[in-house]
């Protein structure tokens, strides 16, 4: 994949849950199994519309996978929240401070802001600015806010996470929905499925099948799919309680399960 490119396009870099599969010292199938789909690092995603692009979230595996996807230019990083599965790989992103010259816009909640200068306070702090090091240009961003990187806007819906309130993001280019991005959460309020409605990707935690107390299980996650009426679904934040080839087996026409490397045009 050549980025930046021209084309527009969405990539999961990474589609596991906070464990990644295969799990240490795990004898199931799945974290033995052969079907590069169930090798899956932390979750994030990326979008380009060829001028502009976007980061959700740096997890641990950060810079394996912007070298998998030979990803070498970032605009701006959206944060859903502070869990560690989502934010430990954040000083991989001094390589983008390099190759740009410039500090690196960051946006989330203004809990995860303050996470992120407690746990690397040299990328907030002008007197430690040098040349390698990250720096970041911080942006607090409140529920249901809206704001523009590029040709996109991009608005925040808060969704319930155990204790932990997680930022959702709707991404619209020129009024067409293009790209909702909800992990980590138990439930989706219903004035934010309206909002979403018939958005042409849908990315939605999916957990695992069997209940969770802080995620969404397949058939909760697959039942708001069908309330937004998204044009396609994939589910996300994968545990290796079920192969991909076993869960993809059982989801209904234009809901699939989300992999690692996987690359949608739009």
């Amino acid at each position: 994949m050549d980025i930046p490119s021209k084309q527009s396009k969405i990539v999961v870099l990474g589609s596991g849950t906070s464990q990644g599969v295969p799990m240490i010292g795990c004898p199931c199938a799945t974290c033995h199994s052969q079907d590069p789909r169930d090798n899956r690092t932390r979750c994030s995603l990326y979008i380009t519309d060829g001028q502009s692009a976007i980061l959700i979230d740096t997890p641990p595996e950060l810079r394996i996978q912007c070298l998998r996807e030979n990803i070498s230019m970032l605009t701006a990083v959206l944060f859903t929240h502070s869990h560690a599965d989502h934010i430990m790989g954040f000083d991989d992103l001094r390589r983008f401070c390099d190759l740009s010259g410039q500090k690196l816009p960051i946006y989330g909640s203004q809990e995860v802001m303050e996470s992120l200068a407690r746990i690397f306070p040299y990328a907030f702090d002008p007197s430690s600015e040098k040349k390698g090091y990250l720096r970041v240009l911080p942006h607090v961003i409140a529920p249901y806010e809206s704001f523009s990187i590029g040709s996109f806007t991009i608005t925040a819906f808060p969704l319930p996470h155990g204790q932990t309130t997680t930022f959702g993001y709707l991404f619209e280019k020129e009024g067409e929905k293009i790209l909702a991005y909800l992990v980590d959460c138990k439930s989706v309020p219903q004035k934010t499925i309206e909002r979403l409605s018939a958005v042409d990707y849908l990315f939605i935690d999916g957990l695992r099948d069997e209940p969770h107390p802080t995620h969404l299980s397949t058939s909760e996650a697959v039942a708001i799919a069908r309330q937004i009426g998204a044009k396609k679904t994939f589910l996300t934040h994968i545990t290796h309680h079920k192969s991909h080839k076993e869960r993809e087996a059982s989801l209904p026409k234009n809901v699939h399960v989300g992999y690692d490397g996987l690359e949608i045009a739009f």
